[in-house]
């Protein structure tokens, strides 16, 4: 990992809180980041130049269940959140077991939360709660082309094509 910390959910709050103090503006982006692609570097990115520090929820794997369908995640939140630490955009990483980050920002309260294409400013789910906090959305990273559902469409459909040439070898 880069510098980042992963931080336990039960001291978000404390951090916020800290980051305020500081004068600090906090960006706040979450995900589920399954298999890291170039549309999620873009979209961290883009969200870090939203504040003075970003800080990225990971759904849980039991979210990412929930959210994706069966056999996601890939890999346990763990190792995707050690995976998005690595990124030098994010410098606090937390991984939340909601099927919505609306709790985590209650208890982080960022100034900004970023979202990628795939959203509006008015489909973002935790819109309302950050108008109630004061804070605001923005919609951040490159155009969504990119997804970890795609990627794995792509290696399936190479691996029958490799498959069907060696039988065809044979």
């Amino acid at each position: 990992m880069n510098d980042a910390l992963l931080i336990p959910r039960s001291e978000v709050r404390a951090l916020g809180e800290r980051l305020r103090r500081e004068g600090k503006r906090i960006a706040f982006a979450n995900g589920c980041f399954d298999l890291v692609h170039v549309g999620h570097v873009r979209f961290l990115e883009g969200a870090r130049e939203q504040g003075d520090v970003l800080v990225v929820g990971v759904n849980g794997d039991a979210a990412v269940r929930a959210l994706k369908g069966p056999g996601r995640p890939l890999m346990p939140a763990e190792a995707r959140a050690e995976m998005v630490g690595a990124l030098e955009a994010v410098d606090y990483i937390v991984i939340f077991d909601e099927l919505t980050a609306e709790s985590l920002l209650r208890d982080l309260r960022p100034h900004v939360q970023c979202k990628g294409t795939d959203y509006s400013v008015e489909t973002v789910p935790e819109r309302a709660v950050m108008e109630s906090l004061g804070g605001e959305v923005r919609i951040v990273g490159d155009a969504k082309n990119h997804s970890t559902r795609e990627v794995l469409a792509e290696i399936v459909r190479r691996e029958v094509a490799s498959d069907k040439a060696q039988e065809s070898d044979e």
